[in-house]
């Protein structure tokens, strides 16, 4: 009972948001309050809700000062030069600029840190986009692409969760992965360049004159012409520029929380490029309708997984798939877990099946003579569609800077997730690192 009871609050959630019924905000904390009451868990909500978003707090925090952070970045013009070099690379050729907006993706991303990519690599490419009237979907469907691949490095967090969960080490994990992680980010190159030559053709450019300004998405304008912003001296051009990267460098390092270095960064930037007290008011009320707007999603995300963990919903859904696999397909675990990775991760939050599905088929496959780190690799091969998850928070912080529905990305993006995961799983048949037969 549970388990259908799990499967149809997940099945009508995501039939409200991709119908457009529903935004993603208020179906996150509706739809799973109505099936816990359905279920008989009434009393227990109230807890459910509030365990899930203490969990998810850390995440809030995090979200909402990077956006200030970003945000402020494009208003002190960090960001120009790197629009004014791709304007002048792409010439106004849609093709080119969204398979740079792709490349810009796939290195960003080496960080490890989804919101973080989302965030430099929409509001830097998102106005020229717009100024040359691309299809406002190719952009986060592209840099979504790109992060699901670099996602898999063993700084991400899938990969370090089924290591932990395996006890194996990235050497018999992530090297061997390196082959179709570098296959699936050619097919996104070919991607972008199908969805270049696509719009090139719908908007019939020849060629685009470059604009003196736009507006982002988070509310800065991004001065395309100007050698520099014209308020910003070349010193403080270098602070920002060095800010940056040291921020980038201690979030990849992990040296504190994540949600401390953005609440720092932020408060370092603010002080030095904004001295005046009433400046300061103007940059944070300038920026607080984006950020209020993410960070309401990601709390809400919190009553969703609350309710979806503490009901056991996950546990039912987990034991319903593992049950469903037949002794005689045992020699097949490979395969069938290089399948299952796409589905379950986008069903299930990346803890619950890293440290909850994959050990027991690990363990199976050990009946079989089949190593754990094959397991392992296997599971890492649907990261493509699991970026599309609605439990996946980074998701929020895509929609928010490039203004569009999650259901309308979902239903253009997730055709193209599902050829990466089949490069993916190919590749790694190919390499010989995932045995598919």
């Amino acid at each position: 009972m549970l388990t259908i009871l799990a499967y149809s609050m997940i099945i009508v959630f995501m039939a409200l948001l991709m119908t457009g019924r529903l935004t993603a905000l208020i179906a996150l904390i509706v739809v799973p309050i109505i099936f816990a009451l359905i279920g008989g868990f009434g009393a227990d909500v109230g807890p459910m809700v509030i365990n899930g978003i203490k969990a998810i707090a850390p995440t809030g925090v995090l979200l909402l000062f990077a956006i200030l952070y970003f945000g402020l970045m494009i208003d002190v013009g960090l960001f120009d030069p790197l629009i004014r070099l791709i304007v002048r690379m792409s010439k106004g050729d849609p093709v080119r600029v969204i398979i740079g907006s792709a490349l810009l993706a796939l290195v960003v991303s080496l960080d490890g840190d989804g919101s973080t990519t989302y965030l430099l690599c929409v509001t830097a490419m998102l106005p020229l986009h717009r100024r040359l009237g691309i299809n406002p979907l190719i952009l986060p469907c592209v840099t979504m692409m790109g992060n699901s691949i670099m996602n898999i490095a063993p700084w991400g967090g899938p990969t370090a969760r089924v290591m932990s969960a395996l006890h194996v080490d990235a050497s018999q994990v992530f090297v061997p992965l390196i082959g179709p992680m570098a296959m699936a980010s050619a097919a996104t190159i070919a991607v972008a360049w199908y969805l270049g030559v696509r719009e090139r053709r719908r908007l019939k450019t020849v060629e685009w004159k470059p604009v003196h300004a736009e507006v982002s998405a988070l509310g800065g304008e991004v001065n395309l012409d100007a050698a520099q912003a014209p308020h910003q001296s070349r010193a403080k051009m270098a602070f920002n520029l060095a800010l940056t990267l040291v921020l980038m460098a201690c979030l990849t390092m992990a040296v504190l929380p994540l949600p401390l270095l953005f609440m720092g960064a932020f408060a370092i930037a603010i002080s030095v490029n904004f001295p005046a007290i009433k400046d300061q008011k103007e940059r944070i009320a300038e920026h607080s309708a984006s950020a209020l707007s993410v960070v309401a999603v990601i709390f809400a995300a919190g009553v969703f997984t609350g309710i979806l963990s503490g009901t056991k919903m996950t546990d039912a859904i987990a034991h319903s798939v593992i049950n469903a696999i037949p002794a005689s397909a045992g020699h097949y675990l490979p395969l069938i877990t290089a399948l299952l990775s796409a589905p379950m991760t986008f069903f299930l939050s990346n803890d619950a099946f890293y440290f909850g599905v994959v050990p027991i088929l690990a363990e199976a496959a050990k009946g079989y003579g089949i190593a754990p780190e094959i397991i392992a690799r296997a599971s890492l091969l649907g990261q493509p569609v699991h970026q599309l998850s609605p439990l996946v928070a980074a998701n929020y912080v895509l929609m928010g800077v490039a203004g569009v529905e999650f259901g309308a990305h979902q239903k253009f993006t997730l055709r193209w997730a599902l050829l990466l995961v089949v490069v993916m799983i190919v590749a790694a048949g190919l390499f010989g690192i995932v045995p598919l037969l």
